[in-house]
């Protein structure tokens, strides 16, 4: 585990610092050791590929989510995911149908061992979370998203956006 400074942000660029020090977190004061389950992040909803992109949104909508999980429909295993606003973006565009399936739409997680995948829990401390969100886990690509899962990855839990993160801090006294 890399060791977080409460200090003033640096400078980033693609969400990794100039300086080649360790992450910042802004809000380090503002967490006092709460982790992701602070957040109070609702239950998952996961959809599997044969799922229709109008039950996609029907269920997105009716929960107020941006982000949907897509899972295997037999062994669960976690595919990828749908984000709203970019379902939202190919239906005006002319590029998926309200009864195309969503594996057609879904952004699917490519498995390689390139490809390093951070480990997010209800235990996950909020300074990891945000630096997970700026890039520093991900070669500096920043993170819209993150699905919450088990320590074995054998079950999502939920999904933790950047603007739950930003609501947390919000809702917390200085």
């Amino acid at each position: 585990m890399a060791d977080i400074i409460a200090q003033p942000p640096a400078q980033l660029q693609n969400g990794v610092p100039l300086s080649g020090q360790p992450f910042v977190s802004k809000w380090a004061s503002r967490y006092r050791g709460a982790t992701v389950e602070d957040l109070d992040p609702p239950p998952a909803l996961s959809l599997t590929p044969s799922d229709s992109v109008s039950v996609a949104l029907m269920s997105a909508f009716e929960r107020d989510y941006t982000h949907l999980t897509v899972v295997d429909g037999a062994t669960r295993a976690l595919l990828g995911y749908i984000a709203i606003p970019q379902l939202q973006a190919q239906l005006e565009a002319g590029r998926v149908r309200p009864d195309d399936e969503v594996g057609t739409a879904m952004l699917r997680f490519r498995r390689t061992r390139a490809n390093k995948y951070r480990v997010i829990t209800m235990d996950t401390p909020l300074e990891e979370l945000e630096a997970f969100f700026a890039g520093t886990a991900t070669d500096g690509q920043r993170q819209d998203f993150a699905v919450i899962t088990d320590d074995r990855r054998r079950f999502v839990l939920g999904v933790a956006t950047a603007a739950d993160l930003e609501e947390f801090v919000k809702r917390r006294p200085a």
